[in-house]
C-alpha cells in the first residue's frame, strides 16, 4: 500500500507540474498548486482503492489522474481577453 500511495502521489506531483509549463499564465507554479495536485492524486487513489480493491493500479491510477487534474483545474485563472470591445 505504501508504493501504492508513493506512486499516486508522485503522479499529482507530475501532473502538475506539467500543467504549471503549459499554462503558466493560468496556473502559477504556487504553493497552493505543487500541495493542490498531490494531495488530491492521493485521495483519488486511495477511495478508489478502496472501491476496486489492492493490486488494481489498471483502474485506481487513472482515477487519481483524473481527480488530480479535476481539483487542479478548479484553481485556474480565467483567461484574459484579446481585445476590449
Amino acid at each position: 500500500m505504501l508504493w501504492e500511495a508513493v506512486t499516486y502521489a508522485a503522479l499529482g506531483l507530475a501532473v502538475t507540474l506539467v500543467a504549471t509549463q503549459l499554462f503558466p499564465a493560468r496556473l502559477p507554479r504556487s504553493p497552493l498548486a505543487l500541495a493542490t495536485g498531490p494531495a488530491a492524486a492521493l485521495a483519488g487513489g486511495l477511495v478508489l482503492r478502496t472501491i476496486f480493491g489492492a493490486g488494481r493500479l489498471e483502474m485506481t491510477v487513472p482515477g487519481a489522474l483524473v481527480v488530480s487534474v479535476a481539483l487542479l483545474s478548479l484553481l485556474a485563472r480565467p483567461g484574459r481577453p484579446s481585445h476590449v470591445a
